[in-house]
């Protein structure tokens, strides 16, 4: 009963919100050159997604995504696993962690375009920099939260190194680094993004700052839609793939059994 009331209350402000916008402009209350129309930005998607030349953008930056997304995460992952088991190394690289996450990634993109140039491998480089501490440090904190008394268990039943990071670190620290995973699926995109709209001859970054560029305000926020469909999409993967991997959770239990 709860769950079908609030569909409604969200489907009624999903009304209000975009009726009250297409009602603003038709009364001349909204400017459109600001705020154009739903109907209007609705129509510029479609004829972007009715064009095959548009899918070519599309998977310029789907490629600069994945691409830093999976190094990105790889060498977070890493390196916190690596710095949660060895203190003494954490505490050595701790200054110089701190030091480069205190930068703020997007004044790295000039750089990275002026060592990688204009094609993808700069807009992968961004993209890496933005998911790298965010799976870092919670790879890191998911290994030093393991419990003493499972890995002293673990290491009187005569567990092996490489036994303790298959069966004690690395479950224990799932929870931690897929919650990250999820987190930085927003991050490549972002990281991509400003990559080609700093410089790029393609991708929907670069649309974007086509439009920009053309004062069309219509293709800036048809440009956001779309990206925000595209983050919901691959969110909705990583859903499916956090509930198959963590099947001890509660939540992944009950829709396992629906």
């Amino acid at each position: 009963m709860h769950a079908k009331t609030d569909k409604f209350i969200q489907l009624a402000l999903v009304v209000a919100v975009f009726g009250g916008w297409e009602g603003g402009i038709a009364l001349g209350v909204i400017d459109p050159f600001f705020f154009p129309s739903p109907t209007a930005i609705v129509q510029q998607a479609w004829t972007w997604l009715s064009d095959t030349s548009f899918y070519q953008h599309v998977y310029i930056t789907l490629t600069e995504t994945a691409l830093g997304y999976i190094i990105g995460t790889g060498l977070g992952v890493a390196g916190g696993v690596w710095l949660g088991l060895s203190r003494r190394s954490a505490r050595i690289l701790d200054p110089f962690i701190k030091g480069f996450n205190a930068i703020p990634r997007v004044v790295l993109a000039p750089i990275f375009v002026l060592w990688l140039g204009l094609g993808l491998w700069s807009k992968v480089a961004l993209a890496v920099t933005l998911v790298f501490f965010t799976t870092f440090f919670n790879a890191m904190q998911g290994v030093r939260e393991v419990n003493p008394v499972v890995l002293a268990n673990a290491r009187i039943l005569g567990a092996s190194r490489s036994d303790l990071l298959r069966h004690v670190y690395f479950p224990a620290a799932a929870s931690w680094i897929l919650s990250s995973l999820r987190t930085s699926v927003g991050f490549a995109v972002v990281g991509a993004i400003i990559g080609e709209y700093l410089g790029a001859s393609a991708g929907l970054g670069y649309l974007i700052a086509q439009a920009e560029g053309n004062f069309n305000a219509v293709g800036v926020f048809a440009g956001i839609i779309i990206l925000a469909a595209f983050v919901l999409v691959i969110d909705a993967l990583l859903d499916v793939v956090e509930n198959k991997l963590i099947t001890w959770r509660p939540n992944a239990q009950a829709q396992a059994t629906s």
